[in-house]
């Protein structure tokens, strides 16, 4: 059975990806996802406030503000919040590209432009086959409009694109106001990839304790967002297309792959089922093609997209009032 697939350029034996997680930090469980036959693993976050706390000074002329400022308290996470600083990030990407064969995704972690995208180039030089931009941002200010948020991750996609060679992927939120627009301008840019969606954490509230609670890992429920919308972007959109959040099992990933992905993230499931389960969800893939007389995963690729689906509006409006009309109790 041939599951190969492309994705921005790599040429993957399959599209079961490792996603980012703390599983990559550690040099035995990357060996372990190697093992475990995943296609390439994605490297967790250098944040874009990590880079800018080392840009503008060292821990301790920063620390000796913070009594000047409140604010200077919270623009800057404290070093112990982080793994790695910028070095140590270089660093691990050079040792995980030296203990692996895999093709090894970095990725940066910010919201806006500025010299900390110079590291782009860094990563790329430290070994690094891809990257992925992570553009996570929670829009607060009442004056920021949804036009200015565009055009600045537009130019940050253009700014790596102008330093490095890497293929770049772009991981999105669903909360922008028209997504088909936003990402064909990411692609105009020089996006090779498209990675839907962040997961943005969604605390709960401990009412008792009156703390804010840490977030879950995810569920297959939550990969009904993706599919509508990578069925809906994979004829519009001249890029690879990436799904993360809800991937749990050979269905999740047949749904994802018939919408348009080309490449699969796994996170949550690998945390708790641990790196081998990627082995089980792959064999259990290429049984349910045998079993359902597909010769290649590519026959199944983008088969029940918007552009190819049997009934196109169970994606648009016209499904929604359907759905709505036609519930009984």
């Amino acid at each position: 059975m041939d599951l190969s697939t492309n994705y921005m350029g790599l040429k993957l034996p399959h599209p079961l990806m490792a996603g980012a997680s703390p599983l990559a930090y550690d040099l035995g469980s990357v060996k372990r996802l190697e093992d475990a036959g995943a296609a390439a693993i994605v490297m967790p976050s250098l944040f874009e406030e990590q880079i800018l706390r080392e840009q503008l000074a060292t821990h301790d002329s920063i620390a000796s503000h913070d009594e000047v400022s409140a604010e200077a308290l919270d623009y800057f996470p404290r070093n112990e919040e982080f793994k790695l600083g910028p070095h140590g990030y270089l660093e691990k990407v050079g040792a995980i590209k030296r203990c692996t064969e895999l093709p090894v995704i970095a990725s940066l972690n910010g919201m806006s432009g500025g010299r900390w995208l110079e590291y782009a180039k860094l990563i790329e030089q430290a070994g690094a086959d891809a990257l992925e931009l992570n553009i996570y941002y929670v829009a607060m200010d009442p004056q920021e409009t949804s036009g200015v948020l565009e055009d600045r991750a537009v130019e940050m996609v253009q700014t790596i694109k102008e330093s490095t060679q890497l293929p770049v992927a772009v991981k999105l939120s669903p909360f922008y106001t028209s997504l088909v627009d936003f990402t064909g301008r990411l692609v105009e840019a020089g996006a090779d990839a498209l990675v839907i969606f962040n997961r943005f954490y969604q605390p709960d509230i401990d009412v008792e304790a009156l703390e804010v609670t840490r977030v879950n890992l995810s569920s297959p429920s939550e990969l009904l967002l993706r599919l509508r919308w990578l069925a809906i972007l994979s004829s519009r959109v001249d890029a690879s297309l990436a799904v993360t959040g809800g991937v749990h099992n050979e269905i999740d990933v047949v749904k994802a792959v018939m919408t348009g992905a080309h490449a699969v993230q796994m996170v949550s499931a690998l945390l708790e089922h641990g790196p081998e389960h990627l082995l089980s969800v792959r064999e259990d893939l290429e049984r349910w093609l045998v079993e359902h007389d597909y010769d290649s995963l590519y026959q199944l690729q983008g088969s029940m997209s918007l552009e190819n689906c049997p009934n196109p509006s169970a994606y648009e409006r016209a499904n929604y009032v359907h759905v709505l009309q036609s519930w009984t109790y």
